[in-house]
Formats: C-alpha cells, structure tokens, sequence
C-alpha cells in the first residue's frame, strides 16, 4: 500500500471532510502538473517544510505582551491557604468546634474524610504579621517572601470543581480535568515560538523536597503537547547524572559521525515526510536536530561556575544541591536568561493529610529563601518585568482537621472552593490583594477567580486573546480557557 493511502485509512470523518472541501483544487493541480493527487500532496508538504524548523515557527501574540516568558512554581499536593496567606484570626476562638452545616452548605467530601463523624475547627497554630505598602498578611513560616509582597500579586479567591489530586493537576495544568489536552507551557511554546536555537522552548523541572513524607505521582503527561505538535512537549531535566539522557555522543563516537547519523537519518525523515505529511515526522527531525545541539548548550547551562558568591547569599545555600527547589529556581533564571520561554517547576509534598506542622515548615524553609532570591535576581538583571512568575498549587485546603487535632499539630483535606496564588513580574499587578474568603478560609465571599479566568489572565499578560488563542482538532477549535465563560481579570494587570 502507498504510504499516502495507508495514512488515509486512519483518517476520522471530520479529518476526510475537511480535506475534502479541497478535493477539487487537488484534482486541477494534479492535472497542471502531470502526476498523481498523491505526489501533488506529497510534493506540497515537502515544499512547505523545507527545512526543520518550517511549521513550527511561533504563532505570534494577538497584541504587544507585558511577559514573555514564564517560571510556573507549582506545589504538588496544594498548600493549605489559611497557613500561608489567608489569615482567619476569629478561627482561635473556633477550636475543636464542629464545622457549621451553614458554612460547609453540603459541599461533598473526599473519601478521605467522609467518614469522620465531626469536622473539627483546627486554627493556624502559625502567627501571621502584615508587611509591604499593600499591608498583605504573611504566615511567619515565609520571612523572606514577606519581603517581596508589593512585587506581587495575590489572587485568594481561586477556585476550581476538582477535588482530588489528579484530575485537579490535570485542570490546572491544561484547563480539563479529562487528560489528553496541552498543557499551559506547550500552549505558551506554541504561540510564542523559541527565543534560543540550541534550548528548548519548554523546560521542565521536577525539585526535589527535603521532606519526602507524602509525595504525590506525577507523570510527563501534566508536560504534555497533547494534540500540538510534539515539538511543543516540555523537555523534563533530571536533577542527578546528564540532565537529558542519550543526547551525549557514545564513547568512542565523535561529533562528525554523529553529524553524519543524523544527516542520513534525517534524509529518511524528509522522504517520509514528503510521501506522507505526518508533521510528526517534521517534529522529529527537529528534536534529532535540537538534541545534537543541546549537547554543547546544556553543560554551560547547568554547571554554576560562573555564579557569584552574591548569588547563592540570594537563593541560600541549598542553591548548590542539585535538584533542590533553591537550585531548580537558580536553573530556572539561567533557562530564561537565556531565552527558554516556559519553565515549570514541581515541589511535591504538599499534601499535608497529616502532620501539617512536623512538615510544612521544610516545605516553607525549600521555598521561602529562593522566592525572594528569584525575584530579586531577576529585578537586579533587569529580567521581573518580562518574566511572569506563578506560584500555587490545584486547590486548596479544609479549615477543619482530619484525623487526629491538637493545638501544635492536625492535617487538612482537599478544598477546591477557595484556594490562594500568587504573581510576580511580567505585567502582573505589584500589591495588588483580589478576593476573600469567609472566616473560615472555606468559601469566597468576594470577587471570584475560576482558574479558567486564571488562564485567560496570564494568557492576557503573554500577549493573547484567550478567545482566539485556538487549535484545531478533530474540527474543533480549542482553547487553553475551555469553552465556559472565562474573563480577564484586569484588577491583575499594572
């Protein structure tokens, strides 16, 4: 069978009528020229791809963008809001009292405390203090952050229907619960293209904690393309050993006969290509292509050598550990700086079911420092106003205990009704303080946030309109903001 043929047999009817509108035009080109509609396809997706890069290029943003790249800080598990930012003093005089019916309105429950047979009120045992010109209220867990407040910006009213961890990640990383869709940093990659030939556009890194007690799994699929093209998956750094795996020549091979592999290969590639115009094949010459270049731009990203002793008094010393959250968030100003448009950061372990209080403050202690190092090395570079930080996780937490209380010690359930995040640089609002939550940090009483309009915000400060930020798949049109009503949120944007 023709390869041409074999690839139209796995067409959908949606794909053979959208092609089929264009039979007619096929048929008088295959006439003009004097060969089959095959090699007329063919001839055409050869000649629309003529080098590597062809196809892949960046969409371009719809208007001038106040960011235009990205560091997203994501907690993995969610943090528990009421003990960082979203300060409910009155809840001291609620301990150990029972959730009231009027307040939890019959919200359903995780299997995790459904079974209790009372919600009991556990206040923060943290002591909180106001700090910035925008009076913002900060836990004492995060001294260093709380130097930062009037460079960002705090949205407390986020919310989302999820309520437990994987289809919560998965919303919040690609705006559906239901997996398959591209994820926030691939959409990013695909309308803002590469600002480096030898980098990838979208860089993932997975820190690690140093308290490992209860890790949630996550899986490349929250890095995923989805249905963009493969090009525009993030490209996962390992922490120990070769950053990437198998782009380093073998031993005893040396870079012209590398060179020479990859040349024959992808004279393969492109006869593939031009036969059939699988733009899955165009995606592999140019990963073969980037992989071959990454070998010489990788160790002069990831050594640190050439940063300064003022740097790492910046981020702390667990800047120097590899794979530590301080030295994923140094990484992270290195792969901006030098033109990386998306880097997504994962600290796991913020599922605080239990012990909240014998884990959380390493959580914090990970966190903290490098927050005010990352904003201020990028400020000092000259780098905050086009480079958007994100910080948060995929809902947030029950103001009532589960498990066993005490005074110094008591674990939260999953609350995806009202959760907090943060923004920093890139044209997000300086001190700016959006939304509340009741007393009881359990619903928003002011000013909600859906974190669809969450995405349609940041995608506002990376230049696009969200309603017309589309791709097409399998004839229909979607979007990073789904198909539910989303708004920009312009009391976010200086």
């Amino acid at each position: 069978m023709h390869p041409l043929d074999d690839f139209r047999t796995l067409e959908t009817r949606r794909q053979f009528f959208s092609r089929g509108k264009s039979a007619i035009g096929y048929a008088a080109l295959s006439t003009l020229l004097g060969q089959g509609v095959g090699n007329a396809y063919g001839a055409a997706a050869a000649s629309a791809t003529s080098s590597p890069a062809a196809g892949l290029k960046k969409l371009g943003p719809h208007f001038p963008a106040k960011a235009k790249n990205v560091i997203y800080l994501h907690m993995v598990g969610g943090p528990a809001q009421m003990d960082l930012y979203d300060y409910k003093p009155e809840m001291a005089k609620w301990y150990d009292k029972d959730l009231p019916d009027s307040i939890r309105k019959g919200q359903r429950l995780t299997t995790m405390t459904s079974g209790q047979a009372r919600f009991p009120i556990a206040p923060s045992k943290y002591k909180f203090a106001q700090h910035g010109k925008c009076g913002m209220w900060v836990s004492e867990m995060l001294p260093e952050t709380a130097k930062c407040v009037d460079e960002m910006c705090f949205i407390r009213s986020l919310n989302t229907e999820a309520i437990n961890h994987e289809p919560a990640i998965t919303a919040m990383q690609t705006g559906s619960q239901v997996s398959g869709r591209p994820c926030f940093g691939s959409w990013a990659a695909y309308g803002l293209g590469s600002a480096n030939e030898n980098l990838p556009t979208f860089v993932v890194l997975v820190a690690v904690p140093t308290n490992r007690a209860q890790e949630q799994a996550i899986s490349a699929k929250l890095w995923s393309s989805g249905f963009l093209p493969g090009h525009y998956t993030g490209v996962s750094f390992r922490s120990k050993g070769d950053p990437i795996l198998y782009i380093n020549n073998p031993a005893g091979v040396p870079d012209e006969v590398r060179r020479r592999m990859l040349d024959s290969i992808r004279t393969i590639n492109e006869q593939t290509l031009k036969a059939v115009g699988d733009p899955e094949t165009q995606t592999r010459i140019a990963q073969y292509e980037m992989a071959f270049r990454m070998q010489a731009s990788v160790p002069e990203l990831t050594s640190l050598a050439d940063e300064t002793e003022g740097t790492f008094k910046l981020y702390g010393e667990d800047a120097r550990k590899p794979g530590s959250l301080p030295n994923s968030m140094l990484m992270a100003r290195r792969l901006v700086e030098r033109g990386v448009r998306f880097v997504q950061i994962y600290h796991n372990n913020w599922d605080h079911h239990s012990d909240l209080t014998g884990r959380m403050p390493a959580q914090a202690k990970d966190l903290d420092r490098a927050t005010y190092g990352l904003i201020h090395d990028l400020k000092q570079r000259g780098m905050l106003d086009e480079t958007l930080i994100i910080w948060g996780g995929e809902f947030g937490r029950t103001i009532y205990s589960q498990g066993g209380l005490t005074k110094d010690n008591y674990g939260r359930d999953h609350h995806p009704r009202c959760f907090t995040m943060w923004m920093a640089g890139g044209g997000a609002k300086g001190g700016a303080i959006y939304g509340e939550t009741d007393e009881f940090s359990y619903n928003i009483v002011k000013d909600p946030v859906h974190i669809r309009d969450f995405h349609a915000t940041t995608l506002q400060l990376l230049g696009f309109n969200h309603e017309k930020f589309t791709y097409k798949h399998q004839g229909l049109d979607f979007k990073l903001s789904g198909v539910e009503p989303a708004r920009v949120v312009k009391e976010l944007i200086a």
